[in-house]
Order: C-alpha cells, then sequence, then structure tokens
C-alpha cells in the first residue's frame, strides 16, 4: 500500500499517525513487509513513475500534524482544514497542503532551534547535489505556471550559467522552501522507518527504470538522455502490446544515453541506488528487462506499437552498483517479454523475481512459472501488483472493454482457478492469500485491498489509461481486529515466522 492511499490526512494519506496506526495493524497481523510505491513527488497524471525527480520526496506526503507538534503549524490551522475520506484528487490537495508547508518552511526559518538548524544543514550536505537543481528547477516550474522545463526561456532551458546564477539569486526563498520541505519530509520518512524496524516490519521501496523527461534530473543532467536541442525526448519509453493493452504501454519517458553513463562509471545510477536504499531496507527495480533490451518508440508517436528493441547496458550497470555499495537486496521485476538474457543478469546478481497469481490460471506466457507448485523458493509471490484488478474484481470481471482476453477466456481462467484452488471461489481473495502463505516461495506480497475484499473501484492503476489511476485510499477503520486475526492465524500455520502471540 502506497502511504497516499492511507485514510485520515487532509484528503490523502501521509506520514503521520495513521501510517503509524497501519505499522501497528501490521505489528498485531504478524506482518513483516510493507512494499510502498515510488516516493518522489508526482507530476504527469499525478503517476509516482512520473516524478520531478528521482531523489526527492513528495512533499504533500508530509504529515500537518507533525508540523504542528513542531510548532511549524497553529493547531487550528490543521483541524480547520478539511478532511474528505474518500479518493485523493490531487489538484485539490495540493491547492490546500502547500500554502501551509510553505508556512511552514518559514517558520522553520525564522525559529529554528540551533539543533534543527544542524539537522538541516546536515541534510543538505547528505543530499549533495540533487539538492540544489530540485529546489531551483521546482522554483522555477512554480514561476512559469508549472509548465515543463523545454517551454522556459532557453538560457533556462539550456542551463547557461548567467541565467542560473541570476535565477539562484532571485528565488533563493522558493529554493530554500523547497529545501526546507525535503528536509521535512526526511525527517519524517525516518522516523516511520525507524518504527517499522520497531515493529520487526521491513520497508520495500520501487525504483522505476525510467526518470520523468520533466524532471529536474532530466534539466540538470541532460547528457545522460536522448533528447533534441529543445530537450524534448528522441525517442520515448514503453513496451509493446503485452496482457494490460493491445497497443501496448507508452509511457514517454525519455531514453537514457548509456553510452554517457558506462563512460561516467554510472555515477547518476549508483548514487540513485544509494539514495533508495537510505530510505528502505530492500527495492523493486521496475522493468527489470529493460537494462538488458528495452523497447523505445520514436518521439510524436501516439501507441507503443512502431517500436523496436535496442540493447541495454546489460549487466555492468549492476556490477558498478554492486562494487559502491555492495550486495543488492533488489527484487527484479521480470514480468512481460522476458529472455534467457534477461534471467542471465538476475542470477548472476542472485536477485529474486516476481510471481503473480492472477496471470497463473489464463494464456500469460509466464502462466507455467507463475503456478505455486512450480516457484523456487527466492521468488517473491504477488496475488496482484498495482497495474492488476484487485484480486475480487479480477475475478468478478465480465471482460468488458479488455482487448486481450475474450469472455471465453475469462470462463476457461475462472473454471481452472477453481479446479487449481480446490475451491468454490466463496472469498477468493482470502483463498488466494492462503495459497500464497502455503507456497514455498520465501516472500509472499498482497495488496491491502486483497485483505479488504475490495472490488474493481479500488483498483489503484490500469496501465495505458489516464485520469482514474493512483487515486484510491482506503477508508478510516476498513482494517479491523479479525483481519489482523485472520492474517496472523495463516501465518502461524504456514510458519511464515516464528509463531505470533
Amino acid at each position: 500500500m502506497h502511504p497516499t492511499s492511507l485514510p485520515g490526512g487532509h484528503g490523502i494519506g501521509d506520514l503521520g499517525p495513521t501510517a503509524f496506526e497501519f505499522l501497528d495493524f501490521l505489528s498485531s497481523a504478524g506482518q513483516t513487509l510493507w512494499q510502498v510505491l515510488p516516493l518522489g513527488p508526482t507530476g504527469y497524471e499525478d503517476s509516482p513513475y512520473q516524478t520531478f525527480s528521482a531523489f526527492a520526496g513528495n512533499p504533500i506526503l508530509i504529515s500537518l500534524e507533525l508540523l504542528a507538534g513542531q510548532g511549524l503549524l497553529r493547531a487550528s490551522e490543521v483541524r480547520d482544514l478539511p478532511q474528505p475520506p474518500g479518493n485523493v484528487v490531487y489538484a485539490e490537495v495540493l491547492q490546500r497542503k502547500l500554502p501551509l508547508l510553505r508556512k511552514a518552511a518559514q517558520a522553520f526559518a525564522h525559529q529554528a532551534s540551533g539543533a534543527q538548524k544542524s539537522a538541516l544543514e546536515q541534510f543538505r550536505t547528505r543530499a549533495g547535489y540533487w539538492i540544489e537543481d530540485y529546489s531551483l528547477f521546482m522554483a522555477l516550474k512554480e514561476t512559469h505556471g508549472m509548465q515543463s522545463w523545454t517551454t522556459w526561456p532557453q538560457p533556462l532551458r539550456d542551463r547557461q550559467a548567467e541565467a542560473l546564477a541570476e535565477a539562484r539569486k532571485r528565488y533563493a526563498a522558493q529554493c530554500e522552501a523547497h529545501t526546507v520541505m525535503q528536509h521535512l519530509f526526511f525527517e519524517q520518512w525516518s522516523a516511520l522507518r525507524q518504527a517499522c524496524h520497531d515493529r520487526g516490519v521491513r520497508l520495500m521501496g520501487d525504483i522505476p527504470i525510467y526518470a520523468a523527461g520533466d524532471s529536474a534530473d532530466v534539466w540538470a543532467k541532460r547528457q545522460y538522455w536522448l533528447t533534441r536541442d529543445d530537450g524534448n525526448p528522441e525517442f520515448m519509453a514503453g513496451v509493446p502490446p503485452d496482457y494490460f493493452s493491445a497497443t501496448g504501454q507508452l509511457w514517454g519517458n525519455p531514453i537514457y544515453r548509456w553510452d554517457a553513463h558506462q563512460r561516467d562509471g554510472y555515477a547518476w545510477w549508483i548514487e540513485r541506488f544509494r539514495a533508495t536504499l537510505q530510505m528502505v531496507d530492500m527495492v523493486r527495480v521496475d522493468h527489470f528487462r529493460g537494462f538488458q533490451a528495452y523497447w523505445q518508440v520514436p518521439w510524436g508517436e501516439s501507441t507503443a506499437m512502431k517500436g523496436e528493441w535496442v540493447p541495454g547496458p546489460g549487466a555492468s550497470i549492476f556490477e558498478a552498483v554492486e562494487k559502491a555499495l555492495g550486495e543488492l537486496p533488489i527484487l527484479a521485476e521480470n514480468l512481460g517479454v522476458i529472455t534467457p538474457e534477461v534471467e542471465a543478469i538476475r542470477h548472476r546478481f542472485g536477485l529474486p523475481g516476481m510471481a503473480i497469481l492472477q496471470f497463473a490460471f489464463g494464456k500469460d506466457p509466464q502462466a507455467p512459472d507463475f503456478k505455486p507448485h512450480n516457484y523456487p523458493r527466492e521468488v517473491v509471490a504477488y496475488s496482484g501488483t498495482h497495474d492488476n484488478d484487485t484480486t475480487v474484481g479480477w475475478w468478478t470481471s465480465t471482460g468488458q472493454g479488455d482487448s486481450t482476453r475474450t469472455a471465453q477466456d475469462i470462463a476457461d481462467e475462472r473454471a481452472f482457478t477453481l479446479e487449481y484452488l480446490g475451491v468454490d471461489g466463496h472469498e477468493i481473495h482470502w483463498s488466494f492469500i492462503r495459497t500464497l502463505l502455503g507456497s514455498v516461495a520465501d516472500t509472499v506480497i498482497f495488496p491491502v485491498q486483497d485483505v479488504l475484499g475490495l472490488g474493481s473501484e479500488a483498483r489503484m492503476n490500469m496501465p495505458s489509461t489516464v485520469g482514474r489511476n493512483w487515486k484510491w485510499r482506503m477508508l478510516p477503520g476498513a482494517l479491523t481486529h479479525t483481519h489482523a486475526e485472520r492474517l496472523r492465524r495463516m501465518v502461524n500455520v504456514y510458519d511464515r515466522r516464528s509463531k505470533v502471540a
């Protein structure tokens, strides 16, 4: 579950009290791993895979209650802010929270103690080069109506030295506000991570393989991406037609200039992994197969169909990261068109792959590998991921609007699912959870929506669609003692950890 999906907060989940309540639930349910989506500041379509920075945290996850507890906001300001319980409406959340976050940053500047100022400077040092680029990038975006940096005046777009120096001076206050907000985000995240460890819960983060075109990373380090003179990409990232879309998935991110990364010893990637692993205990690497070969689509195409496979950096990038950081606690997202060459890289570094139970019963090419009786122990098995429908939604789907499966396909899947699991379909979500917990997979993960038995209305993302994703939020009180007790009993039955009292 992503923090945005937590209840409470001010129209969005955050890193405050409800996050700690969720940790208490995980502990009482005998759960030892919490997986989140990327945590960066979201841009296009509010997607956590399209962020303004590969290093920064999303300021709208900052808890206003915790800021009030620090004296950076008045309690009345937080209390009086509307707290709608429904799904996230990002535009309204930004309109409500950002002014208060700026106010808190201003208060920090005027009233921070010596210890607080020292903590800020320590953060600034740890963040290194990225915080200066990010803070100026966000100040300039705000100045230019949040338009893409490719539309800025040419001296700023192309980072001419005089223009940057003038901008840093002119927008110094806005830059410092963004730096303080980042400090506050990471301070709250660090406290939440410590609370996880206190309860025996590890955190799994997520590294998207690509950076967003409209990001501080591409703006500041254009030499690492294939871009045209105007800053727009020469090619766009995506995948060919797959289970989710008959026309493929066109993500739109710019393609890496891998030769430049290699010449620099993959320095940017090393820092990216380092920064992420300072926040979490292990990390899922999204679209792992793209490191062996990636699908590139010419700029301007409307679908991903007219693309081609291009060789990626292969094992060399992981050699460099491993040499710099040591053994890598990485989960490789090896879904889709996976070749022996992709698997060879994964096995070389001892990285576990993924298995999706929803895909085990149909015509997916990976279906045999996703059947639990074929699992290797090191696999990380899921009922479904953020890209899948919920298990109940998948089970009850009629297939309307699905160009990849016919009604007969769905009927065949259901019949085989019942036969394979040996169930009658009642509480299919719990059948999936029990099957995974009873498998030999070392690690099993299920979305909180499946614990709650929610339908398609709770789906987090539908690939290749826009306008309805990343919004789902759990209702207050949805997770109960009954849910925790049921999970805890299954954990005990299948020896998933030392017996939980």
